[in-house]
């Protein structure tokens, strides 16, 4: 009798080892570090996805203002300017007419135009995780344990960025004068908000109500409470 050997053949998965990152405080000084789970942060680059999500959220923000009037909506020409026949000069029935000086437009911008696109929920959602992922990997996320303000105070706030742009090497975080920063808020916090807004550089925006575009906009993207922001991201996400 001939014995059968049955061979298995096993695929051997990679399994991406989760990304270490430092968290620093408001004086630039490392106080711990966290691990960046892979669910969120180790999403492959899309730029197809990401391009697509991208323009569809700023064609959802444009504002249509462009608005021409046609020939029924310019004043006058109720009357004929002269008779059909007899004149010599062509016929012509309303001065309103788009060949007349002060008359209506023909096919000009009008605002009753809709610009929007639609975002499917799973196309926003993985576009947002190849964004974190791709900026953890770019080493421009960074996260601070808490920034407490007890009162609105716009040089607290700008010692806090200097002290972080110093610790963490992030030089451009306080160079940049155009969306240097996003800073992301485990929960809102009115006097956090007030002391950046003087900021022509920086953008306060609650964890929960991070996007692709925004994120993208700007060169570091800020984390406050990593441990209850990467909860809420994860909820967000559907990752377990």
């Amino acid at each position: 009798m001939t014995t059968e050997k049955k061979m298995t053949n096993k695929k051997t998965e990679k399994v991406a080892t989760p990304i270490e990152a430092p968290i620093f405080s408001m004086e630039g000084k490392k106080v711990g570090s966290i691990a960046l789970p892979v669910s969120i942060f180790g999403a492959p680059w899309r730029s197809d996805l990401v391009h697509q999500v991208t323009t569809a959220m700023q064609a959802n923000l444009r504002q249509n203002r462009a608005h021409t009037k046609d020939r029924s909506e310019v004043s006058g020409g109720g009357k004929k300017p002269w008779a059909q026949k007899g004149t010599g000069q062509a016929r012509h029935s309303s001065t309103r007419s788009p060949i007349w000086r002060h008359g209506g437009t023909t096919f000009g911008p009008r605002s009753e135009r809709d610009y929007s696109e639609k975002i499917n929920k799973k196309m926003r959602t993985q576009a947002l995780l190849s964004v974190l992922s791709q900026k953890a990997k770019d080493g421009e996320i960074l996260f601070v344990d808490q920034f407490a303000f007890t009162e609105p105070k716009t040089a607290k706030a700008k010692s806090a960025l200097a002290n972080l742009a110093k610790g963490a090497g992030a030089e451009k975080l306080v160079a940049k004068k155009k969306n240097a920063a996003l800073f992301a808020m485990a929960s809102y916090d009115a006097n956090t908000i007030k002391s950046f807004s003087n900021f022509g550089n920086v953008m306060t925006e609650e964890v929960r109500n991070l996007n692709p575009l925004e994120i993208m906009t700007h060169k570091y993207l800020i984390i406050e409470k990593p441990e209850e922001a990467l909860k809420t991201l994860a909820t967000r996400v559907g990752s377990k």
